[in-house]
């Protein structure tokens, strides 16, 4: 079964990587990159020149090319030659006044060496003229630049590259840090063991405390992309999917600095301590209150990671499912044609013809109305009773169809020749459920299990949106109608990611229940 797995997975590993080459090459391929600035405001402000450069910076911020400005390469040039004063030298004004002419720009030195090194990268070199209006009035300085259109092969490079980063020692590019290491000690915050690093990006790269899931790491980064609008611009997709929720959090707690000290003072804050990360810029103030230059830490929250939100509905609306689904169907089984055969195909007629939106919106309105259950997360007074309409409206679709498939599969094992000789060797009805026909008709159940409860981690998008839940479902289709291009591939690789290990588990679960089923090639 070990090299059945590890075959599976390494082979779903590649898989992955196809479907993120794929993925990449349609959204910035076969997509039309001027839709990226269907929404931005910006386009609308600017003409000429700045307009055409505003685009590219905004397709190099996208992975859709690179730039290089013939005015930085001008910079560095003479700062190397001249130093500070270097914007002061005839030669440097020269290369940059000679643009104004597009008849003779090439001409200058400078620009010659600019042109080379642009050939030699294999790079298109641009020249936007200046602007003169009729009245000879200048409408936009001259542009010199050379880009390169990026490949789908490099995007995946970069992408494989970057994908899992491990701190280390050498993370932080501080030299006045001497002291660097990564090692185990004892967490007075709380009161757990932790592995604590100097040098690394974060102090604290495994500890423990009172939020789920208990257990916490900053030592390995899964980089998946970066987002690149709205609010979550600059962050990667696993950091948004981990990204905490709720209100926030003030209590009284311990400066890092005095954690040691015998008769501590305490201060209500909201910082989490444990999520300090270095900082080449901290004031002496800051020192005093966190010990050291680990002082960037990120706030507490009331509620769970948006991860985590998506997880628990999911899993409690999967368990409900399952634990209604299942005995329902058997008993729709046993009691073909009867009435709770009947009432239970009216339940799964109904749950799969009305649309997912409207039984939602049904569920919604007898949970506010009769039970005053919270309809807005985020307006809730109550956290825990949030959670009970989402759940409700995800278990009981799920339901219908476990309903449908075990009352379905069950009544085909009836039939079978089996169960005929199951009755002439004289075994009761109820045995022969027991021991044969509900065994043989879990068979089809069982392989689904892994799928259903990994999908959990992907969210439920319309049931979230409905009910304001701060989950994962929405990633993927808001990263869409936004055009943010990291998100789209991030979030993809993802879900094919939870795609390949549901089925490798759901082999390895039904070979443990169905003994007729082996990895072993001898025995097929």
């Amino acid at each position: 079964m070990t090299k059945y797995v590890l075959k599976r997975l390494f082979f779903g590993i590649c898989s992955i990587f196809v479907v993120a080459f794929i993925v990449m090459a349609m959204v910035f391929t076969a997509i039309d990159r001027e839709t990226i600035f269907n929404d931005d405001q910006q386009i609308s402000k600017l003409k000429y020149n700045e307009l055409t450069m505003y685009k590219y910076r905004q397709w190099q911020k996208y992975g859709y090319l690179e730039y290089n400005l013939y005015s930085n390469f001008v910079s560095d040039k003479f700062q190397q030659k001249y130093g500070e004063n270097y914007t002061e030298q005839d030669e440097y004004k020269e290369a940059v006044s000679c643009l104004n002419d597009e008849n003779t720009y090439q001409n200058n030195a400078t620009v010659k060496e600019f042109i080379t090194d642009a050939n030699s990268k294999k790079y298109e070199v641009i020249f936007l003229p200046k602007v003169v209006s009729k009245r000879g009035i200048l409408q936009s300085n001259p542009v010199l630049f050379a880009k390169k259109e990026r490949s789908t092969f490099s995007r995946l490079g970069s992408f494989i590259k970057n994908l899992i980063k491990v701190e280390t020692i050498w993370d932080v590019k501080d030299d006045s840090l001497t002291d660097r290491y990564i090692r185990f000690q004892w967490d007075k915050r709380s009161n757990m063991p932790a592995l604590v690093g100097s040098g690394t990006t974060h102090k604290y790269l495994i500890y423990f405390d009172n939020r789920f899931p208990f257990i916490h790491q900053n030592l390995v980064h899964i980089n998946l992309s970066t987002s690149l609008v709205g609010m979550n611009a600059g962050k990667d997709v696993s950091d948004i999917m981990n990204e905490s929720t709720g209100n926030l959090v003030r209590k009284d707690q311990v400066y890092p600095a005095d954690i040691d000290k015998e008769n501590p003072e305490y201060h209500l804050v909201s910082d989490d301590y444990h999520t300090v990360t270095y900082s080449e810029n901290a004031s002496d103030d800051d020192i005093k209150k966190y010990g050291d230059k680990y002082i960037n830490a990120s706030s507490l929250m009331s509620g769970f990671s948006r991860l985590n939100n998506s997880f628990v509905i999911g899993l409690i609306a999967v368990i409900l499912a399952y634990l209604l689904g299942i005995p329902l169907g058997i008993l729709m089984a046993k009691r073909k044609g009867k009435i709770s055969d009947i009432l239970g195909n009216i339940y799964i007629v109904f749950i799969i013809a009305v649309p997912s939106l409207a039984y939602i919106f049904i569920f919604a309105a007898i949970g506010t109305n009769l039970f005053k259950l919270p309809y807005n997360w985020g307006l809730a007074s109550n956290p825990t009773a949030a959670f009970i309409l989402p759940i409700v409206s995800l278990s009981l679709p799920m339901m219908g169809a476990l309903m449908k498939w075990v009352r379905r599969y069950m009544i085909d094992q009836q039939n079978a020749d089996y169960v005929k000789f199951a009755k002439s060797q004289g075994l009761s009805k109820g045995e022969i459920f027991k021991k044969h026909i509900s065994k043989n008709a879990f068979i089809y159940i069982v392989h689904s299990i892994p799928a259903d409860i990994l999908g959990c981690l992907t969210g439920a998008i319309i049931t979230e949106r409905i009910y304001q839940v701060p989950g994962v479902g929405g990633l993927l289709t808001n990263a869409i109608t936004s055009y943010d291009n990291g998100i789209i591939v991030g979030a993809t690789v993802f879900y094919s990611f939870l795609s390949i290990i549901a089925m490798i588990l759901g082999d390895v679960l039904l070979a443990k229940y169905d003994p007729r089923v082996s990895f072993d090639n001898k025995r097929g």
